[in-house]
């Protein structure tokens, strides 16, 4: 168990690629919540992947600080804000998780759940609480191109025009909520198509990195702890984002105030939600998405789908793995 990191070794840079360590942890909750695929329980889906990352992320030798996880630390039993995590040692690093982005996805057989980690030098990572976030992602191609303080009109233009392509040809995955029925409104008499998403918000913003997919565009209102994962990703693929704190409530507004927050109207870029030379992004398909496939079970084992993104190498690698359940597992 981490107490305490010794800091950066020298040179400050970090010469593991520690997320080809931290795939094996997301391989282990995406394996152990896929079992609850269907069964209506997501609860029990969300528990098994958060035991099963724990456990994972004990063999892993480097000291973490949790700055996004499960809630604080009296909401949350383990893998909370402000837990260390990791076997000890060099490097000492921050960490956003979710062991179950799409609990409720899971728990009804949907797409687009997924195991996440980010992880950075100290202070690289926007330290947000539980709350919503209007957000605008887009990839490399249309770097540049979003702007919160714009229409979602204008916002499709530009990005139309840095694609060189037409807004009809853009396709805009929002989350299917009440509350988007303006935003809805607004990008169908711009001409753009829409694919409706019920959950997984950052699986599709991920996706607009990955021509693909067929998603160039991520709009909406979403979790905020789940905004700052997807920018990280998108930060290390050279993608754009931007947020907007989004509070439901007073209790809300004040949890944001504990956290340092003064400026709920502050359209957040990219660089504010995540940056440094050293982030690192690993996830692994639970159900199929629009990047990743799901968790495949067949007699004995199990074969898994990732991906592994590395900001200083600017390198990206989809791993297939093939698990025999007869072995121990070597994390």
């Amino acid at each position: 168990m981490c107490a305490g990191g010794q800091g950066w070794p020298p040179g400050g840079a970090v010469e593991r690629n520690l997320a080809l360590e931290v795939v094996r942890v997301t391989e282990a909750a995406a394996l152990s919540s896929a079992r609850w695929m269907g069964l209506g329980n997501a609860k029990a889906a969300e528990q098994a992947a958060v035991d099963a990352m724990r456990k994972g992320f004990d063999a892993v030798s480097f000291c973490g600080r949790v700055v996004i996880g499960q809630g604080e630390q009296d909401e949350a039993p383990m893998l909370f804000i402000g837990e260390r995590i990791g076997s000890g040692g060099e490097p000492e690093l921050d960490v956003a998780l979710d062991p179950l982005e799409g609990a409720d996805i899971v728990a009804q057989g949907r797409a687009n759940a997924m195991a996440v980690v980010a992880i950075s030098e100290k202070g690289a990572l926007f330290r947000v609480p539980a709350t919503y976030m209007e957000k605008i992602a887009v990839g490399r191609r249309a770097k540049g191109a979003v702007d919160l303080s714009l229409t979602p009109t204008q916002n499709l233009e530009n990005i139309a025009r840095a694609k060189k392509c037409y807004v009809e040809d853009l396709t805009v995955a929002i989350l299917d909520r009440p509350a988007h029925a303006e935003l809805i409104r607004a990008v169908r008499e711009a001409g753009a198509r829409i694919k409706l998403i019920q959950d997984g918000d950052v699986s599709a913003a991920i996706a607009t990195a990955f021509p693909d997919t067929g998603v160039d565009v991520l709009m909406g209102v979403g979790g905020a702890p789940e905004g700052v994962l997807a920018a990280a990703a998108l930060q290390c693929l050279g993608g754009d984002m931007q947020g907007r704190l989004r509070p439901r409530n007073d209790e809300e507004v004040e949890r944001a105030r504990r956290a340092g927050i003064k400026e709920m109207d502050r359209v957040y870029r990219i660089g504010d939600l995540a940056s440094g030379s050293e982030l690192m992004f690993a996830a692994t398909g639970v159900t199929d998405g629009d990047f990743l496939r799901g968790v495949r079970f067949f007699g004995g084992g199990a074969r898994t789908h990732s991906v592994v993104i590395r900001s200083r190498s600017g390198t990206t690698r989809f791993i297939e793995a093939t698990h025999r359940f007869d072995r121990r597992p070597m994390y």
